[in-house]
């Protein structure tokens, strides 16, 4: 390196802001935020299976999913794609408020 290169490196140097100790990179708390992040996706993925409980216990009840053939028997078919109510957030509600 020559002088001219010394100095604008020098000058560069001065211009950063001091650090603490390596990890003081940015002022985000990212643990923090991938906490929030895993609690949040955590908390919708029980609320999808919760519907998806309450579907099917809801078809069973009202008896939305009997066999044709054999009355005794359920159609295991039709539980995996039966709406036994109009929207999901009724199952929602219905399965948070009866709880036993």
């Amino acid at each position: 390196m020559n002088e001219t290169e010394k100095k604008v490196m020098s000058i560069y140097r001065q211009t950063l802001p001091p650090r603490v100790f390596a990890g003081e990179a940015s002022a985000i708390n990212h643990f923090a935020w991938s906490l929030l992040a895993i609690a949040i996706g955590l908390i919708l993925w029980l609320a999808i299976a919760l519907i998806n409980a309450e579907n099917q216990r809801n078809a069973l009840m009202t008896k939305a999913c009997q066999d044709r053939v054999f009355a005794a028997e359920t159609d295991t078919h039709c539980l995996a794609f039966v709406k036994s109510r109009a929207h999901w957030w009724e199952h929602l509600s219905y399965a948070l408020t009866h709880v036993r």
